[in-house]
């Protein structure tokens, strides 16, 4: 499985499509709803998670939807399915790669957030990072499961969103509520519930894709 990840992380650090992808969007999506905004309206600070997490999310689905591509462009995805490896190894590792394109761009889309939409810097978003992370990692559980399958279809730019954007409907409201009560100064207390939800959510995809992605590749 590490050979794996490492082989999708030196593709990626040489051509850089993916992370350049996903920040484009992600800023962009940033930079269109900070201005649907007024800067003295009292919906700033309320929408401000919304906003957060529009842009994670439909960055993400950008990113997922060019984790196979090379492979299938290139025809080593067969060549990933005949190597002598559990094909669940290989769906995990696809996870992981996507897992971490997706936090390294939330580095750079994250503190561009907290710039356009006058988010205090405090120790409170680590809270936030937390859920960006048990989000995304869920998010990329599901999505490379659902791109494996629409890489296939002729219409996968459409397929992919089409599959995985209503699954992701609870990591979308658990990550916005527990973003708006951390940057309203609320104790991590009170959105341990959320957490769980997204935690148990993570795992049960996780083990859910791993065991389906052998048929999920199939021709």
């Amino acid at each position: 499985m590490l050979a794996l990840i490492r082989k999708d992380l030196q593709i990626e650090f040489r051509t850089k499509e993916t992370l350049a992808s996903l920040l484009m969007l992600g800023l962009l999506t940033l930079v269109v709803l900070s201005f649907a905004f007024d800067p003295t309206s009292e919906l700033r600070p309320e929408a401000a998670p919304g906003a957060l997490w529009v842009a994670v999310i439909f960055a993400g689905v950008l990113g997922l939807n060019r984790s196979f591509l090379a492979e299938r462009e290139n025809d080593c995805l067969q060549g990933l399915l005949l190597c002598p490896i559990d094909r669940g190894t290989v769906y995990l590792a696809k996870t992981v790669g996507n897992f971490l394109f997706m936090m390294v761009a939330q580095l750079i889309i994250v503190p561009i957030f907290v710039f356009f939409f006058n988010v205090p810097a405090t120790p409170a978003l680590a809270a936030v990072f937390l859920a960006l992370a048990l989000g995304i990692l869920g998010f990329a559980a599901v999505g490379t499961l659902f791109a494996a399958i629409s890489v296939r279809t002729r219409a996968r730019e459409v397929m992919l969103p089409l599959l995985l954007l209503p699954l992701v409907v609870p990591i979308f409201i658990g990550g916005v509520k527990i973003t708006a009560r951390v940057l309203a100064g609320k104790p991590l207390s009170e959105v341990v519930e959320w957490l769980n939800l997204i935690g148990g959510f993570d795992f049960i995809f996780l083990v859910v894709g791993w065991l389906v992605f052998e048929y999920a590749v199939e021709e």
